[in-house]
């Protein structure tokens, strides 16, 4: 018997324990007894996360893994028992799986995930609050090598969902014989893989010009779609174009956002991002020359902010607000 991930849309099967919310794994079987072949629409077997900190060097990187236990006879908390499968749940509804009960109220319950006011009729049978939970709001309170293995499962139901008909001729597609990763289009036998887009980020800094604190490039992103304050901000990013090198990337992603130039530029870390698909890439850099112009298409606002002094910046857990904290903790500055 294996464990399988419920993944719907950009969220996952979760419980709610006193530590936040964990996702969970039910009991599942993809063999003959159920007659569901290994592999077929809404199914993914995923491969196990090696992930986090024995090659890590960052403390930023080392979210909390103790996480408390919570146990059922169809239901696992998905660290204790880590999922060899991730299925849709159109994929368990229409395949008659055994769920616990779930709070259908998604937004609401993903709004109150700091909350304790839950009310018990909305529990199943043991108790338990479960509820589909953005893995946005995930990625703050699970552990790294979880959150990979969550990613890994997403874009793959993705990828599935996306990748029935084969792109060169039409026909019909089905999955690659002896376990590799990959779709064959039935006629002529192209092979198709699972789509990764490298993206790159970068944080940009420099001394300020009159006080001599450390600065950050700080941009806020039409895509927000805010309108209240405070505004968020971000780091400056975007996709590797076909025949790039990653620091190729880098410069012209910069100064076509905001027309400076850069030196000293260098890797730090990567995080898979789910959405779609991406993999990005963390990158630092100092600023050399010129002045700020903005792309007015991408960014409403940019500038060089003190450390001391930052805008709301993306949340922990993300690739960005970590490389925020590594030079903040290099300067000394507690991030708030």
């Amino acid at each position: 018997m294996s464990a399988a991930f419920i993944i719907e849309k950009d969220t996952v099967l979760c419980r709610r324990t006193p530590k936040g919310w964990q996702p969970l794994s039910i009991d599942f079987s993809a063999d003959s007894d159920r007659n569901l072949p290994p592999y077929q629409l809404g199914c993914v077997e995923l491969l196990e996360s090696l992930a986090p900190s024995h090659w890590q060097q960052s403390a930023h990187w080392q979210r909390d893994s103790s996480n408390s236990s919570i146990s059922d006879e169809a239901v696992h908390p998905a660290n204790n028992a880590p999922a060899a499968y991730a299925i849709s749940y159109h994929y368990a509804k229409t395949n008659q799986l055994t769920l616990p009960t779930i709070r259908d109220d998604i937004e609401s319950i993903s709004a109150a995930i700091n909350q304790t006011d839950i009310q018990a009729n909305d529990a199943d049978d043991t108790g338990a609050i479960n509820a589909f939970i953005s893995y946005r709001q995930l990625l703050t309170q699970i552990p790294v090598a979880l959150a990979d293995q969550i990613s890994q499962a997403m874009q793959l139901l993705r990828w599935q969902a996306d990748t029935q008909f084969c792109s060169r001729c039409g026909a019909a597609v089905c999955a690659a014989d002896s376990g590799e990763r990959a779709m064959v289009c039935s006629v002529c036998r192209l092979r198709q893989y699972p789509r990764v887009q490298p993206c790159v980020i970068t944080a940009i800094t420099r001394p300020n010009p009159k006080s001599g604190e450390m600065q950050i490039l700080l941009a806020h992103h039409h895509r927000y779609g805010q309108t209240t304050l405070p505004l968020q901000y971000g780091l400056i990013a975007g996709f590797v174009e076909v025949g790039e090198s990653l620091e190729h990337a880098v410069v012209r992603e910069v100064f076509e956002e905001v027309g400076i130039r850069l030196s000293d530029i260098r890797y730090v870390s990567s995080q898979p991002w789910p959405f779609p698909s991406n993999l990005m890439l963390g990158f630092r850099a100092n600023y050399d020359s010129g002045d700020l112009v903005l792309q007015e298409d991408e960014l409403s606002h940019a500038d060089f902010f003190d450390l001391s002094k930052l805008p709301k910046i993306p949340f922990k857990g993300s690739i960005a607000y970590d490389l925020i904290a590594q030079i903040a903790e290099e300067q000394g500055v507690t991030l708030a």
